[in-house]
C-alpha cells in the first residue's frame, strides 16, 4: 500500500517540484544555444583554417579561448538548472610556465577537445529538445484551455475528425489535458536527466593542465 502511495505521490508531485520547471527552462534554452554555438564555431574555425596563417592563427587562438569559455558556461548552466553533480575538473596549474607551455598543456588536455565535441553536439540535442518540448507544451495548453476556446470557430480544437465545439467536450479535453501535462513533465524530466548525464560525462572529472585564467569561475581540485 505504501509503495502504491509513493508511486502516486511521485507521479503527481512532479507539478510541485521546482526542478521540473528548471528542467523545462534548460530544454527550452537548448535549441537557441545549440544553434548559436554551431554557427559561431563553424564560422570561426572555417575562417581560422582557411585564411593565411598570420591571420588564421590569431583567429584560432581566439576560438580556442572562446570555446573554452563556452564549455565553462555550459558546465555551470547544467549545475544551476539541472542540479547535476558534475565531478570537479582536476588540474595542475601552469601559472609559472611560459605562454607556449600553457598553450601546449591546454591543447593536450582531453577536456579541450571533448568540450568542442560537446558544443557541436548541443545543436542536434537542441533540435531534439525543441521537437519534444514544444509539441508537448502546445498539446497540453490546447487541451487544458479548450473550455476557453471552444466557442470560437477559429480557435476550436480538432482531435483527428472530432471537433471540440461543446462545453462538455471541452471540459473532458481539459481534464485529459491535465493528465497529458503530468505525463509531459515526466517525459521532459527524463530528457533533462539524460542531458545532465551527458554533460557530466563530457565536461567533468578530467585531468589536465591550464593556467589560472582558464580555471576562474569553476571548481578546481588540486
Amino acid at each position: 500500500m505504501n509503495e502504491t502511495t509513493d508511486i502516486v505521490k511521485q507521479f503527481f508531485g512532479v507539478v510541485a517540484r521546482e526542478g521540473t520547471y528548471l528542467n523545462i527552462i534548460y530544454l527550452l534554452l537548448a535549441f537557441p544555444l545549440g544553434t548559436a554555438y554551431f554557427v559561431f564555431l563553424v564560422t570561426g574555425l572555417t575562417l581560422g583554417l582557411s585564411l593565411p596563417f598570420w591571420v588564421g592563427i590569431p583567429i584560432m587562438l581566439l576560438m580556442l579561448a572562446a570555446w573554452w569559455g563556452l564549455v565553462v558556461f555550459e558546465r555551470q548552466l547544467a549545475i544551476w538548472l539541472l542540479h547535476v553533480d558534475i565531478p570537479p575538473i582536476s588540474r595542475e596549474t601552469t601559472s609559472g610556465q611560459g605562454v607556449w607551455e600553457q598553450l601546449k598543456a591546454h591543447l593536450s588536455n582531453p577536456l579541450t577537445w571533448k568540450g568542442l565535441v560537446y558544443l557541436f553536439a548541443r545543436f542536434p540535442l537542441g533540435i531534439l529538445s525543441l521537437v519534444v518540448v514544444i509539441p508537448l507544451i502546445a498539446l497540453t495548453g490546447g487541451l487544458v484551455f479548450a473550455p476557453l476556446t471552444y466557442t470560437d470557430p477559429e480557435s476550436q480544437m480538432y482531435i483527428f475528425s472530432w471537433q471540440i465545439d461543446t462545453l462538455n467536450e471541452a471540459v473532458i479535453c481539459s481534464i485529459v489535458g491535465l493528465g497529458v501535462g503530468l505525463i509531459s513533465m515526466h517525459v521532459m524530466n527524463g530528457l533533462a536527466f539524460v542531458s545532465g548525464r551527458f554533460t557530466s560525462l563530457m565536461l567533468g572529472g578530467l585531468q589536465g593542465t591550464t593556467d589560472s585564467s582558464l580555471t576562474r569561475g569553476y571548481e578546481i581540485r588540486r
